[in-house]
């Protein structure tokens, strides 16, 4: 009994592109590090996080250019900076004031000794190891033999599911804050009745697209704690807890959280957004 035969993978040629990322991530890592000494806040960090993924998209297919099949890497390479550029370019904008991430500020002023040193061991790091590991499917996907098959196609229809979804929520929230007259105040309309983290849930939903399009193909499917990874730190860790905490003592943020979805999208229970 043979079974069945899988498809070849290219592991010397995967694990040298996988050192190539290593390497350009510890290249922009250290880019941003000096710039935000130089600015005296490391919240760029937040801009360069989408980037990263574009830098280590586009030197996996440099890499893989004689190993992968040239469909799946462009499809991967295209979806990859359509969503890094979009998610840099809105929170460049939005932090265009040049000021600290209120976050950033909790999280380093406790700082033992050098706060330059201890956010690269708080922050860097860990943000540099995990956008490596949630990349693996981008990656993987990269070196994968065969043409793009229905899942892999599938995969491409929930991505733009989840970046209309994120897209939409961004531009909700800053057609809301642009009003003065929602100072201080919830927006619970649009995507925001449905979820309380409309962009949060999309990239979940974009990094679940980018797996099954690796999962098409062996050995994509192994990368699937990559967007465990990346829902459960939206959800638990990074994300929803740390925007919740903030927004805590809004006028109206406690019956808004007690009448909506927090991750999720469902219907708003009854008595709001009616």
């Amino acid at each position: 009994m043979t079974g069945f035969p899988l498809p070849a993978f290219p592991l010397p040629a995967f694990l040298a592109g996988f050192g190539l990322s290593v390497v350009a991530v510890v290249v922009l890592l250290a880019v941003v590090f000096a710039v935000a000494v130089a600015q005296k806040r490391h919240s760029v960090i937040d801009t360069a996080w989408g980037l990263g993924f574009v830098v280590v998209a586009a030197v996996t297919f440099l890499a893989s250019a004689n190993d992968g099949d040239d469909g799946r890497r462009w499809l991967m390479v295209t979806l990859t900076a359509a969503w890094g550029l979009r998610l840099a370019s809105h929170i460049g904008w939005r932090a265009r004031d040049g000021k600290e991430d209120p976050r950033y500020e909790d999280m380093l002023g406790d700082a033992p000794g050098s706060r330059n040193v201890y956010a690269i061991r708080r922050v860097y790091l860990p943000q540099g190891a995990v956008m490596l590991f949630v990349s693996l499917p981008v990656q993987v996907a990269m070196y994968a033999q065969g043409a793009v098959g229905w899942l892999g196609w599938l995969g491409a229809a929930v991505w733009l599911v989840g970046f209309a979804f994120e897209t939409i929520g961004d531009a909700q929230l800053s057609a809301f804050k642009r009003n003065p007259a929602n100072r201080g105040t919830v927006l619970d309309t649009g995507l925001w009745r449905y979820t309380r983290h409309p962009n949060y849930f999309g990239d979940a939903v974009v990094w679940t697209g980018m797996f099954l399009v690796a999962a098409d193909s062996w050995p994509g499917v192994l990368t699937i704690l990559s967007p465990a990874l990346m829902y459960w730190a939206l959800a638990n860790k990074t994300g929803k807890p740390l925007t919740e905490e903030r927004m805590g003592a809004r006028p109206g943020y406690r019956e808004y959280v007690a009448n909506t979805s927090g991750f999720f999208p469902l219907p708003p229970k009854p008595g709001r957004g009616a």
